[in-house]
């Protein structure tokens, strides 16, 4: 069931005028918060935008990218936060990104479950964002979303095959899998 949710999503850039039952607003809201995260300490806060006005303010943002006007037309704005110093931090590598990345796949995946569309937006403004929305200095904007009822399914795009991005014990040496089902190192 869940690898069925993980072939059929998509995302969604145009959205119908339907609103989204607070019911399932409050499922794909749930889904976030029950997302895994460094030492359990759930950096991320998200916010939640209906107002039409703040999402026509957040889409100018959003010069040149293609999901601007996914983010005005969309019933439901889901912009994702986090606190950099409630999650951890090693070898250089902050894990708030990694945090927040769990946190809205889940969100994502419980849309499309719900029947809802989704489309993960990273290229954005964030000091105009952060100003629209009064979001704290300390506090990183990551990601945002449109969420609602999807106007077009698109079709599946190609993925890459397993071979293509996973070794076998070694970098570089190709994972095959054999007509039984085992792995077996290739070349």
């Amino acid at each position: 069931m869940v690898m069925k949710l993980f072939e059929e999503r998509r995302s969604i850039r145009r959205f119908g005028d339907r609103p989204v039952e607070d019911e399932k607003l409050h499922a794909v809201l749930e889904a976030a918060r029950l997302a895994p995260s460094w030492a359990n300490m759930q950096c991320w806060r998200l916010i939640v935008v209906k107002d039409t006005a703040i999402k026509d303010a957040v889409s100018t943002t959003l010069e040149n990218n293609p999901a601007q006007k996914a983010v005005s037309s969309a019933p439901v704005l889901i912009v994702a936060c986090a606190d950099p110093e409630a999650s951890g931090k090693v070898k250089d590598q902050s894990y708030y990104l990694v945090d927040i990345g769990i946190c809205f796949q889940q969100l994502c995946l419980e849309a499309w479950n719900q029947g809802l569309g989704t489309c993960w937006i990273g290229w954005f403004d964030e000091d105009k964002i952060r100003s629209i929305l009064e979001v704290p200095e300390h506090i990183r904007i990551v990601a945002l979303t449109p969420l609602g009822y999807p106007a077009v399914y698109p079709e599946a795009r190609g993925r890459k095959s397993l071979q293509e991005m996973v070794f076998y014990d070694k970098w570089g040496q190709v994972l095959n899998f054999d007509t039984q089902g085992g792995i077996e190192a290739g070349e």
